[in-house]
């Protein structure tokens, strides 16, 4: 074992990894810089507190890759992929550098248990959900920092950075709240920045069809010991279908310093689009815009030693313009949300383990011409950006919680129990226990098994509980929503092979929907009780690690989710706009491989298939038939990207949709066919 210093802090260096019982660096709570080590071993090598032997570090000593280990969310005190007791998917910087896509949202269209619904290309509006949630059913964080949106989940993917700016995506499914608190009902999205060491400038360019044009731009400068990276980037285009043009623009700010005994980490991002709302809330109205202006800040710090402190404290704001009527004052609404949050988290290293505890309180407030209560006139504050209009109604709510999570990491075994105690003013005063506990088991090298129990909660969005227009009506008796996530599953991973299989069943209560009782209704906000259950398997071969050697065929993976819906509720609904309309079947492909010299393809496949149906509108008026709801139709769609690879420079050309598939994935907007791109991108060292 060698040792040396690197910006202050203390890096312990291994040259090599045993198969068998290992981790002396799991008690370290340092840094790790695992000497050799294959990626897809990650999720299955057992740590336990033992020293590695010379003897058995030789044996494999010509089997080994390169790989830092890191840690992943799930929770309250850190663990690295190995020691955690749940699944984590991992979208790595390799998978986005090679996959054919625009924008982050579209990222996680490669993920066999997410759902992505958008109304445009690009990610310009999109909706997430996990195992068949709903988009407002799950927590989006950014360098671990919530910027979800409590006006509505709508909004939730509205982030500053642009897929260069990634470095992984973790996607952790089932409730989650005992660490991430309410929003955490369905699952959890963490966005890693990418951190560079030495100072560099990157940029990029992409062109193509419909009049696309969008671009980016990054550096990394270092002062001594704090670290600074900006990123700016922005785009236009016509789109592919009716109301579908769209304008962006965004700038991303992420620095840190790093001493012996404390780490500070602060970011600062602003996105700022607009775009056409082809029929956003209802077909009746198809000519509809949306604006949105978006702020996020955030300050992090963590102590080092056996007991650590991390505070965080964080700040976000979201101005959003929406025009029912295109260009009309009509059902126009101006929002303006900010959220603004302290949280402090404490863990100690000891002999039976790692123990958490955590409090956190944030605010959520909005001024609206729309949602609210109604204010006083003397109380109206000028909307943003407008001379004449007001924000006329209003809406406040705190949260205070505290948290508690004790780790157990054994040779075979890692044990992880915890919960929350929450208090909300919107919902009354009393605090409510939710509970979670997860158990893996690994009985050898390559396998591990696991069961998760989690209870999570959610409050409803403001847009929940006040929304109203001609085609909407919000409902201000709703409750929050409460799940109870139980998951049962299987991994096996080595070197160049990485296959996981999974079960689960959440059971819901007061679940939120917007729902149409007859086929002349208008949508209300209402609630019932709903389960999700189903299977997920996914693998992925990694020839050149598996075979020790570069191939034709680099890589390749497939991802298969199963699920299937009971509502409990005796009242009968015409439509649902939302919770039953989900994946039934979702089926995800992707080959990765050379072609000549530094040449390399990468095909996605995705098929899905979704449940309910829509009414058809034509001209804005509802068929003749719309008493019988149109279901959507499976479908495949195909992409393709061909890249040339140098040290500082790459060209690309992408194709989305190759078999022009034309199909709905949201009532009456009907996506785009093909649609070819061509980029380049350059980065050197300052």
């Amino acid at each position: 074992m060698k040792q040396k210093q690197t910006r202050g802090r203390e890096t312990l260096t291994w040259s090599h990894f045993s198969r068998k019982g290992w981790s002396a660096y799991a008690s370290l709570g340092r840094q790790i810089r695992m000497g050799m080590l294959a990626a897809s071993t990650l999720a299955t090598v057992t740590p336990v507190q033992a020293e590695i032997s010379r003897k058995e570090s030789k044996a494999i000593e010509n089997e080994e890759q390169t790989l830092e280990e890191v840690q992943v969310i799930g929770t309250m005190a850190p663990l690295t992929q190995l020691q955690s007791a749940r699944i984590v998917s991992v979208l790595t910087r390799e998978d986005i550098q090679q996959a054919g896509v625009q924008s982050t949202n579209d990222l996680l269209k490669l993920v066999s248990g997410v759902d992505v619904r958008q109304r445009g290309g690009f990610g310009i509006q999109t909706d997430i959900s996990i195992d068949g949630g709903t988009f407002d059913q799950i927590t989006i964080l950014l360098n671990g920092v919530s910027v979800s949106n409590p006006q509505t989940g709508h909004y939730a993917a509205n982030l500053p950075v642009s897929p260069e700016d990634i470095e992984r995506i973790e996607i952790l499914s089932g409730a989650n709240s005992r660490v991430y608190g309410g929003a955490a009902f369905g699952g959890c999205i963490n966005i890693i920045t990418r951190r560079e060491k030495e100072n560099s400038i990157a940029a990029g360019a992409e062109g193509g069809m419909y009049g696309t044009v969008q671009g980016h731009a990054r550096t990394s400068l270092t002062y001594g010991r704090v670290a600074n990276r900006l990123s700016v980037g922005g785009g236009r285009s016509n789109g592919g279908t009716t109301n579908d043009d769209w304008w962006r623009a965004q700038a991303y700010y992420q620095g840190d310093y790093d001493r012996q005994a404390l780490n500070l980490q602060w970011q600062l991002g602003f996105s700022k689009k607009g775009y056409g709302a082809n029929t956003f809330y209802s077909a009746a109205y198809p000519n509809q815009y949306d604006r949105n202006e978006n702020y996020t800040m955030s300050v992090s710090g963590e102590t080092k030693g056996r007991f650590r402190l991390a505070p965080t404290v964080w700040w976000n704001r979201t101005y959003n313009n929406f025009e029912l009527i295109r260009g009309e004052r009509f059902g126009e609404n101006f929002h303006r949300t900010d959220v603004y949050g302290l949280r402090l988290l404490g863990h100690i290293d000891w002999k039976a383990g790692k123990t958490a505890i955590g409090a956190e309180t944030h605010n959520e407030d909005i001024l609206s011409t729309n949602l609210g209560r109604p204010m006083e006139s003397t109380e109206y504050v000028g909307a943003h950006g407008q001379r004449d209009i007001f924000y006329d109604h209003h809406d406040n709510r705190t949260d205070v919680s505290f948290n508690a999570e004790h780790n157990l990491t054994l040779s075979h075994w890692t044990i992880s129990a915890g919960l929350i105690a929450n208090r909300n003013t919107s919902v009354g005063h009393k605090f409510r226990l939710y509970p979670g506990v997860d158990i893996a088991y690994r009985p050898a090298t390559h396998w591990k098994f696991y069961a998760s129990y989690n209870k999570g909660f959610r409050l409803p969005t403001f847009t929940d509980l006040y929304y109203k227009s001609p085609t909407l009506s919000g409902n201000t008796d709703l409750r929050p929503e409460v799940n109870r996530s139980m998951q049962v599953g299987a991994q096996y991973s080595r070197p160049g092979l990485h296959t996981t299989l999974r079960a689960f069943y959440h059971r819901g209560h007061n679940m939120i929907d917007w729902i149409m009782y007859t086929p002349t209704d208008i949508y209300h906000s209402a609630s019932f009780n709903l389960d999700n259950m189903g299977v997920q398997a996914d693998a992925k071969i990694d020839f050149s690690r598996l075979l020790k050697k570069e191939i034709f065929i680099r890589s390749f993976s497939v991802g298969y989710t199963y699920i299937n819906q009971k509502r409990h509720n005796s009242a009968e609904i015409y439509k649902s706009n939302y919770a039953l309309e989900y994946l039934r079947h979702k089926l995800t492909a992707t080959l990765h491989h050379g072609i000549a010299g530094h040449l390399t393809a990468t095909w996605s496949l995705r098929w899905q298939d979704r449940m309910g149906g829509y009414i058809r509108y034509d001209a804005a008026r509802p068929t003749s038939d719309s008493e019988q709801l149109t279901p959507y139709r499976p479908y495949t769609t195909l992409d393709l990207k061909l890249q040339w690879t140098e040290t500082r420079w790459l060209v690309y050309v992408t194709g989305s949709n190759l078999t022009n598939c034309r199909y709905y994935d949201f009532g009456n907007i009907r996506q785009p066919g093909i649609w070819a791109l061509a980029g380049a991108r350059i980065n050197f060292n300052l």
